[in-house]
């Protein structure tokens, strides 16, 4: 298969891919992969195959293809084609929640700049960074990332990347419980959907809404919480989207446990547990599990929201998790308080206090910790934050 004939097979499937045949798409990039004898082609046909199982949430055939992807930039020995396939890669591990490998490909983008595309690539390669240190729980770092990857975006006027780092804010704020910010981002995100977002896949708008249903729930909104997550729900559906599918019943079950309908919140935890685990979503799985422990809370069945605690707390030491660890020593907390088990009271409260300390949650004005509960934070150009109070 020649260089034209490449072109118009990889349009082809792009053509498929777009009007919703992901599968008829798939297997037209497959025949180009194996039949075509042009590398950029082939390097092209690679990245629509990677993203197409990014979007899927099958996670270890994107790292596979990305693998792939490299080898096809070595021999073009071109320095924006290895960029781009390093970029891949730590995107791969970054889905897979390795988010130490992540860092560690994203930092090797970043000291192999070739041309304008990398420097292009710039940002999102800083995305990529920010949501991997959020996933260790290194705030600080994260939000220089992600400070850096919206500087990129309004340089290069890249309104699809500023949508997916005010995505990635939201998600921040979320976590440090500053949920003013925590909606301002998304419906952020909203606005930039709205008015650029004619030719952009229909994912944008369905990942700002799950971030705002999430913000909306945190703030006691559970209305607004629900109309949002229902329309991100339905857009996931129609592509198929299985990790945004994972997220939306995960954020269904918190809605309905914030009401204390803890009955119907069990099968959403349920179904959004067993896709994150097909797909291999274990900081997900960690949410789940929080979620499931509070609901056994609600119905005093403390031994089994114990075993929930277990289960999670083995999957946040395996990823590195500081803030899941830190969530678990206090639900721990309040367990233990009312079994008046002393010792292992005692136990969880040093726990939690070292977690804060690990992290340095702590506002450097007042010196009280931050993301106990809902504060406005400032954050100064050094990405230390403190409480606006």
């Amino acid at each position: 298969m020649g260089q034209d004939q490449t072109k118009q097979q990889i349009e082809k499937g792009l053509h498929l891919y777009q009007s919703n045949q992901t599968e008829k798409a798939l297997r037209v990039w497959m025949r180009v992969l194996e039949k075509s004898a042009d590398p950029a082609g082939r390097f092209r046909v690679l990245g629509c195959l990677i993203t197409a199982h990014a979007e899927m949430g099958r996670y270890k055939d994107m790292l596979k293809f990305a693998v792939v992807q490299i080898d096809t930039a070595r021999e073009l020995e071109d320095p924006d084609y290895l960029t781009e396939s390093y970029l891949n890669l730590a995107r791969s591990n970054e889905k897979l929640c390795e988010f130490q490998k992540a860092i560690s490909y994203c930092k090797t983008c970043l000291n192999m700049q070739g041309t304008t595309v990398s420097l292009q690539l710039n940002g999102q390669v800083s995305l990529s960074m920010g949501n991997a240190f959020l996933g260790l729980s290194i705030f600080q770092k994260a939000l220089e990332c992600f400070e850096k990857a919206l500087r990129y975006a309004h340089n290069n006027d890249d309104k699809m990347l500023e949508c997916r780092v005010c995505c990635s804010l939201g998600n921040f704020y979320t976590q440090i419980k500053d949920y003013e910010k925590a909606l301002f981002f998304p419906c952020k995100a909203a606005e930039l959907v709205n008015d650029y977002g004619k030719g952009w896949s229909l994912k944008y708008r369905a990942m700002s809404q799950y971030h705002m249903a999430v913000a909306y729930r945190k703030l006691g909104r559970l209305a607004d919480a629900m109309d949002c997550c229902e329309e991100s729900m339905k857009i996931a559906l129609q592509h198929g989207d299985r990790p945004l599918q994972a997220l939306c019943l995960l954020c269904f079950a918190d809605i309905h446990r914030s009401r204390r309908d803890v009955q119907t919140a069990f099968p959403r935890y349920d179904s959004s547990m067993s896709i994150m685990t097909e797909i291999g979503n274990r900081l997900g799985l960690i949410q789940v599990l929080l979620g499931v422990t509070k609901c056994w809370m609600i119905q005093k069945e403390l031994d089994k929201a114990l075993e929930s605690i277990e289960k999670a707390q083995e999957l946040a030491e395996g990823l590195g998790n500081k803030l899941g660890l830190l969530k678990l020593h206090c639900l721990c907390e309040r367990i233990y308080r009312t079994k008046e088990q002393q010792r292992e009271l005692r136990d969880h409260v040093v726990k939690f206090h070292e977690c804060v300390e690990e992290m340095e949650l702590y506002c450097g004005m007042c010196g009280e910790s931050i993301g106990e509960k809902n504060n406005q934070l400032q954050a100064l150009p050094c990405s230390h934050f403190f409480h606006l109070k």
